[in-house]
């Protein structure tokens, strides 16, 4: 596997939820290469390891990647503080990525948190064939919802608390979505 490393401008920036960052960054190299359901690794000063951030978006003909990720720590914190046309020291892309059927295939995509941002990637590939089984804690943690949509996918959104969507967990979703035939395939990423 091969990668790259550089630095590279943000094009945009937006807090999309509380302490949820959504960045998109020119990098036309790394965006030729990447495939859904890789990651990147971002350098942030004053911190020896890098942070692995997923791939939420990849725009090859644009050339860029977009990355969604949620303050954790003291160098997502950092990361936080990016502006759009800083620059920003990236390694990828990096794993094995997902396996994608043709894209007439039935997918079931399931993401809990900040796994969801990987599965946008994945469901786009599927469109209309696709549904996004998503997850989180309460209506102000949700996050990429409008993503899933704006792709055609049957978006089917769980809280814990209730307060959007099915009240519990996304396996109750994907128990009903599996009975009723949805799902050619499986992909998920969560806490």
């Amino acid at each position: 596997m091969s990668y790259i490393q550089n630095v590279y401008p943000i094009q945009s920036r937006d807090a999309i939820a509380r302490d949820v960052f959504d960045y998109v960054v020119a990098c036309p190299d790394i965006a030729s290469q990447s495939h859904a359901g890789q990651f990147v690794h971002i350098r942030v000063a004053g911190h020896t390891l890098r942070r692995p951030i997923s791939i939420c978006g990849i725009d090859a003909a644009k050339g860029n990647i977009r990355i969604v990720f949620e303050v954790r720590g003291s160098g997502t914190d950092e990361m936080a503080k990016f502006n759009v046309g800083d620059q920003v020291d990236i390694l990828g892309p990096l794993g094995n990525g997902f396996t994608l059927l043709g894209s007439d295939k039935k997918a079931l995509v399931v993401g809990g948190g900040i796994g969801v941002p990987p599965m946008v990637e994945v469901a786009k590939h599927y469109g209309e064939n696709a549904t996004a089984v998503i997850g989180f804690r309460s209506a102000s943690a949700v996050i990429l919802e409008e993503d899933f949509a704006a792709m055609g996918c049957d978006v089917r959104l769980c809280t814990d608390d209730g307060t959007r969507g099915h009240k519990g967990f996304v396996t109750d979703m994907v128990r009903q979505r599996l009975s009723e035939g949805a799902a050619d395939i499986i992909y998920a990423c969560g806490p």
